[in-house]
């Protein structure tokens, strides 16, 4: 079994990084260049961006900033918000993001998931799933759906998904811990990595959500203490949780 990784999640606004509570209430916290090469010297097993602007105001997903991202990184990086098509992976990944995550896009379109896969294989496509009151969520968590969130992550899954990216819209920004029911049963039903998103709070919800899921994705535990990640590191080993040695990141 692979080590589990750590992988800070940098929500994108208008090209600045922001965060907020359950998706509301976003506040600038830096840039996306300087955070990212930040993370990765302070020992991120990967990163993930997501333009959380993208999908509902019908912009474009930021592509310049990608390849800013890319010129600075070597750990692998992923790249959502606003995929709607194969042209738009394929802008992405060309610009040099390893993978691109779906959302709305594949709800719309399930097909989506299979069409990217097929050009770009399996471990470029993870599929962002965010859950709340046991449906998916679509258009960064605004608005709800009558699919439910286990079913559509197998289906997920079948259709030719590498990862899913699972959230808690409950539990995002409020640092009392992972949903680590909604999270095991998902991983439970998918033969594919579940990376575990929403409510990282300390190094102990850290440590168990990678007891549950393949990655834990952490934000305002490290925004707001960007130099702690190694510390955070350190934390959860303490809690008993074996991640990837910093030296074998870029292999």
């Amino acid at each position: 079994m692979p080590l589990p990784r750590l992988i800070p999640c940098l929500d994108v606004a208008h090209g600045r990084v922001v965060k907020g509570v359950s998706f509301v209430g976003l506040r600038d916290v830096g840039d996306p260049v300087e955070l990212a090469q930040f993370y990765s010297d302070g020992g991120a097993d990967e990163l993930v961006f997501l333009d959380i602007a993208a999908t509902p105001e019908d912009s474009s997903t930021m592509t310049s900033v990608v390849a800013q991202v890319a010129d600075v990184l070597e750990i692998p990086f992923t790249v959502g918000g606003g995929v709607r098509s194969v042209e738009d992976a394929s802008r992405i990944i060309e610009a040099g993001a390893d993978r691109v995550s779906l959302n709305s896009a594949a709800l719309a379109d399930p097909s989506l998931i299979t069409a990217i896969a097929s050009r770009f294989g399996s471990q470029a496509v993870v599929v962002a799933i965010d859950a709340g009151d046991g449906v998916v969520h679509s258009h960064g968590g605004r608005v709800a759906t009558e699919i439910r969130t286990v079913p559509w992550g197998v289906e997920a899954c079948e259709r030719g998904a590498g990862e899913i990216l699972l959230t808690s819209i409950r539990q995002d920004g409020q640092r009392t811990g992972f949903d680590l029911e909604l999270t095991r049963a998902v991983r439970d039903a998918v033969s594919i990595p579940v990376i575990a998103s929403g409510g990282a709070g300390s190094a102990a919800h850290v440590a168990a959500a990678l007891r549950v899921a393949d990655a834990a994705l952490v934000a305002s535990i490290v925004h707001e203490n960007p130099g702690g990640l190694a510390g955070l590191r350190r934390e959860i080993e303490h809690e008993g949780i074996t991640l990837r040695p910093l030296k074998e990141r870029h292999g």
